[in-house]
């Protein structure tokens, strides 16, 4: 029984650390300007449910669960555009019960979010980046749903980067100058980096000022690769299901302590 009691005060204690913490992580970051535009590789979600004995489908269910919570941080640390890579073009190789739990999972979260009261409350515009045709038709519906209902909103946008190739992006927008130089609208001499950026699914935003990876790899997976240029680069080892709002705090403020040179 005393075993019990100490197992219970011991966890109020780590609790009140852990939000004793959180609260100066904040004013620390409250007290420096927030990144504009955050980018997050979401990864890890498999490797989390596999820890715990559950399926894959769990683990990504549990990944959209954090996403959703996420979108609190951001706002109150005041980042206006959150841009995650939520599904690659390479994860359509994964076996076709996986995909297709995780497309019904898009389905539903595109539809969640479009009526999610944060989402109104706040004017986040919602936009779903990469290459859109070849996701189900099911999927397409849900992401226009969420498209259409927030189209006029601008205080916030929240980016999801499904069957998206950063490669592809590129090669996409090769393709579009090509066609316009071919067609005499445009000349070679006047392609520069400005113009390239205006063919990319971003071409709406700015690029990331921070892209944040989960799950303790240390590499970009082709996601951004034109916008991270100048990206501050931040990777911490947690899975994505079980980040923290203490570990985006620390990636806010790791950004905040960096000097931004831009090669000069």
């Amino acid at each position: 029984m005393a075993s019990g009691n100490n197992d219970h005060k011991s966890g109020i204690i780590a609790d009140t650390a852990y939000r004793q913490y959180e609260k100066r992580l904040s004013k620390e970051v409250a007290n420096y300007p927030a990144p504009k535009h955050v980018a997050i590789i979401m990864d890890g979600n498999r490797r989390f449910a596999k820890e715990l004995g559950l399926g894959a489908s769990e683990g990504h269910k549990e990944g959209r669960n954090k996403l959703e919570e996420l979108l609190n941080w951001v706002m109150e640390a005041g980042v206006k555009i959150l841009t995650v890579y939520a599904f690659s073009s390479e994860n359509q190789t994964r076996n076709e019960e996986e995909i297709d739990e995780l497309m019904k999972l898009f389905e539903e979260s595109f539809y969640k979010a479009a009526e999610d009261e944060r989402v109104h409350k706040h004017h986040v515009r919602i936009r779903a980046l990469g290459m859109i045709d070849i996701l189900p038709e099911n999927v397409r519906e849900a992401i226009t749903y969420a498209e259409e209902k927030t189209k006029d909103y601008d205080s916030y946008y929240l980016n999801l980067a499904v069957a998206y190739s950063g490669r592809e992006e590129i090669i996409q927008a090769i393709r579009n100058i090509a066609t316009q130089v071919k067609d005499g609208k445009i000349t070679p001499a006047e392609i520069d980096e400005d113009m390239f950026s205006k063919y990319l699914y971003t071409k709406e935003f700015p690029d990331p000022d921070l892209i944040l990876r989960t799950s303790g790899e240390v590499r970009v997976s082709n996601f951004l690769l034109w916008q991270l240029a100048y990206s501050e680069l931040y990777f911490v080892d947690v899975y994505w299901p079980g980040f923290r709002k203490i570990d985006f705090l620390r990636a806010i403020r790791s950004y905040q302590q960096r000097s931004r040179r831009y090669g000069k």
